[in-house]
């Protein structure tokens, strides 16, 4: 697809716009952790699932956005590094961009896969703060267009498709004030429409299914105290390739907000099994600038 030919530009362009976030001094009045934390595709949202919610403290009237690393790794030497930014615009748009690189491991000494991933979230109706009076949650819909740059090593050889993929999601975020015991609840739920193996790592469709599935996902986190938020994630995918048996994911997380401008993440994360290797669970950390 000739729209990774561009990515350099669009990643400079974000990146400019970004710095300009900064440089805005009214931005970023939304409240501590309103935009999320990013998650491993690049949207603003938990760990492995995009929230309806957008990225950076940006209101209606501001430029937000967020710049996140993220490295987990499994007990059997499978390693993800995962780095991107993201722009809202006026808490309405979301623009983001990741590349994701995941060392092989002992599966394949030496080789390493990377996804870039360009992403859009539009917020459709409600606000999931502000909102208070009425149950309407935040809705956003989105898409992530993604591109395997290493195809043909692994993911052929197991059968899957494509190279290149667009998930298509329906997002709902809403955030309780004073919900249990006096803290803030955030509960959300993602509708994804995906072909994508292991998010797309290995490709996208395979031998047992080539079609578009559409499979859900849930979040939830509670601010313990006025700075530390913890939570946990379920995200259904696909299992399209006959040559290994693709699970869910699942993680719990925890939250450090030591500024509002900063954060740090960390999780246990259960991918199940990964290519030939079974049970696969591993701890990432994530940090994060947001304005």
């Amino acid at each position: 697809m000739r729209i990774f030919y561009y990515l350099k530009h669009i990643a400079l362009f974000i990146s400019y716009l970004l710095s300009l976030s900064v440089l805005t001094a009214q931005a970023g009045d939304r409240l501590l952790g309103t935009g999320g934390v990013s998650q491993i595709e690049g949207a603003g949202g938990g760990g492995l699932t995009p929230w309806a919610l957008i990225a950076g403290y940006g209101t209606d009237a501001q430029l937000g956005g967020a710049a996140f690393f993220t490295r987990a790794k499994t007990g059997d030497d499978f390693e993800l590094n995962t780095g991107g930014i993201a722009v809202g615009f006026y808490n309405r748009l979301e623009l983001s961009l990741s590349q994701t690189k995941f060392e092989l491991g002992s599966t394949v000494p030496k080789e390493s896969i990377r996804l870039n991933t360009l992403g859009i979230k539009l917020r459709v109706f409600g606000d999931a703060i502000y909102d208070q009076d009425s149950w309407v949650p935040q809705v956003s819909v989105g898409a992530m267009v993604k591109h395997n740059e290493d195809f043909d090593v692994v993911p052929t050889l197991l059968g899957a498709k494509d190279s290149t993929g667009v998930d298509y999601y329906l997002a709902a975020s809403k955030l309780y004030l004073d919900a249990v015991f006096g803290r803030n609840l955030l509960l959300g739920a993602t509708l994804i429409a995906t072909k994508a193996n292991q998010f797309g790592l290995l490709g996208f469709g395979g031998d047992l299914n080539n079609d578009y599935q559409l499979k859900p996902s849930y979040s939830a986190a509670i601010m313990l105290t006025d700075n530390l938020l913890v939570g946990m994630e379920y995200r259904y995918k696909p299992d399209n390739l006959s040559s290994f048996n693709e699970n869910d994911a699942k993680d719990v997380f925890v939250t450090w907000f030591p500024h509002k401008r900063f954060s740090i993440t960390a999780a246990a994360v259960d991918l199940g099994d990964v290519a030939d290797k079974t049970n696969q669970t591993a701890w990432y950390l994530s940090g994060q600038i947001s304005y």
